[in-house]
């Protein structure tokens, strides 16, 4: 397998010590609100990036983290006149929801910085010592420019840093690319004792310090979006080179951007969308599967035309499934076990190797869909089964599925649904050729088309049966 590493600018052989367990952290929410559909693709991805190493056999430790304390739950918080870890604790509650809901697996480690204060005093207090780092006013701040390679992640030299460094001018600090490791407390705020005043963490000291905590040494894969390369990640990689002389990551992976109606999504021009607002008019699958349609480091985009595609193409997944699962029960009592098939290992080597290319989830998603025409094609309007294939075509649907974290039962209920709607669909088109009101009907047939279904005019009535075509094919 190989991964694009931001670090090195290419793409590099994943190399793994034999028996040893990936690790592997990814940068999680600020919580002060919900999620929008931006956060969703990273979770999205890798995760599937995580489901996909296990299912080669690695034993891989994630870790995720909470960001529970900050200016923006500060800032909530006041506003609200509540306590400002009912927001951080609120919100934590309401990241799962929608985390589970995406299909998320459970991180091994689910940090949250306030649990990992120690640990920050530990490292700033070592960076004082080797004067990477310096006070003011009660505040640490980091010497950036003392650190070897500082600006290599971004890959920008210090000259173009510097002119666009979104920083808060600060007439104390020794430079301007400096960034704060401890923060002075103001009057009213939280706070934790230190030697050098009370105050609380700057942001990118957190990740150093939970990753320390937690792994002791340099993973092998830290994950984030495009937006976080630089300076967070680039100030994450300084603190640790700094703090013991080592490399934090040896891989470097981010995602890039989502647009809304092709436009970057931002409060100001209303095309801000949450998950849950999302979700709730959709449901989640369509935007896990939105997440994983185009290569993770190429922008995608989400539009409500999307989604409804989205919907289609998952119907015409659970369909397949169906009829899987149909056949199965039809030979139930059939002697039959996974044996080679050529047609379908054929595909299913496609599939593995979209994915040791970078991660190609999109190639992947196109294999999946030739499996399900495949499958439709064999199983359809057929009563002789091949038992051995449709075992094998089970399980390998069933792999490609839990790699892309598509769990359809939460599809289910849809389907259900969606079975009523095609019958009632089907008694209007009769209604309408009754009356001879044929654009109508023709209407109807196009929108049970555009659902994976299609009708078959016959002298005994109307059939019913799965499209082996359809929206991603």
């Amino acid at each position: 397998m190989v991964l694009y590493n931001t670090l090195t600018k290419r793409k590099e052989s994943l190399k793994i010590e034999t028996g040893a367990p990936i690790k592997m952290y990814q940068c999680g929410p600020t919580v002060y609100n919900f999620i929008h559909i931006g956060n969703a693709r990273p979770l999205c991805v890798f995760d599937s990036l995580r489901r996909y190493l296990m299912y080669l056999g690695h034993d891989v430790i994630f870790a995720k983290n909470f960001t529970d304390i900050d200016d923006k739950i500060l800032d909530k918080a006041n506003d609200l006149g509540v306590a400002w870890q009912a927001i951080a604790e609120d919100y934590i509650k309401e990241y799962y929801i929608d985390a589970r809901g995406l299909g998320e697996l459970p991180p091994t480690h689910e940090p949250r910085a306030t649990g990992h204060i120690p640990g920050m005093l530990k490292i700033v207090k070592k960076l004082l010592k080797n004067n990477f780092a310096y006070t003011c006013d009660g505040s640490v701040y980091m010497r950036a420019k003392k650190v070897p390679d500082y600006g290599r992640l971004s890959g920008k030299i210090l000259e173009d840093l510097q002119a666009g460094a979104r920083v808060a001018i600060n007439e104390n600090k020794e430079d301007e690319l400096d960034f704060v490791l401890w923060k002075a407390a103001k009057p009213g705020e939280p706070y934790w004792e230190s030697e050098w005043g009370n105050g609380r963490p700057g942001w990118h000291i957190e990740c150093t310090a939970m990753i320390d905590n937690i792994f002791g040494d340099t993973i092998d894969i830290h994950c984030g979006g495009q937006d976080l390369i630089f300076p967070h990640h680039e100030n994450e990689l300084a603190q640790y080179v700094a703090y013991c002389n080592k490399p934090l990551a040896r891989y470097w992976i981010h995602n890039g951007f989502v647009t809304v109606d092709s436009e970057k999504m931002a409060k100001s021009v209303g095309n801000f969308f949450t998950v849950r607002q999302v979700a709730d008019e959709f449901g989640y699958l369509p935007i896990r599967l939105m997440s994983l349609q185009a290569h993770y480091r190429s922008p995608i985009n989400y539009s409500i035309d999307v989604m409804k595609q989205n919907l289609s193409a998952l119907q015409r997944l659970s369909n397949c499934v169906c009829l899987l699962t149909d056949t199965r029960n039809k030979i139930a009592d059939t002697e039959g076990a996974e044996q080679p098939c050529e047609e379908l290992e054929t595909l299913k080597n496609k599939f593995l190797q979209e994915l040791d290319d970078d991660f190609n989830t999109a190639g992947a998603l196109g294999v999946l869909f030739d499996l399900v025409k495949q499958i439709n094609l064999r199983l359809t309007n057929t009563q002789s089964y091949d038992i051995n294939y449709v075992v094998a075509a089970t399980k390998i649907m069933q792999d490609f599925l839990f790699i892309l974290g598509l769990d359809l039962s939460n599809f289910s209920n849809q389907s259900a649904c969606e079975d009523e709607q095609v019958q009632e669909l089907v008694r209007q088109r009769e209604i309408a050729r009754a009356s001879l009101n044929f654009q109508e009907a023709d209407r109807i047939r196009d929108n049970l088309q555009n659902m994976g279904i299609c009708l078959e005019d016959t002298q005994d009535g109307v059939k019913i049966k799965r499209d082996p075509g359809g929206v991603l094919s």
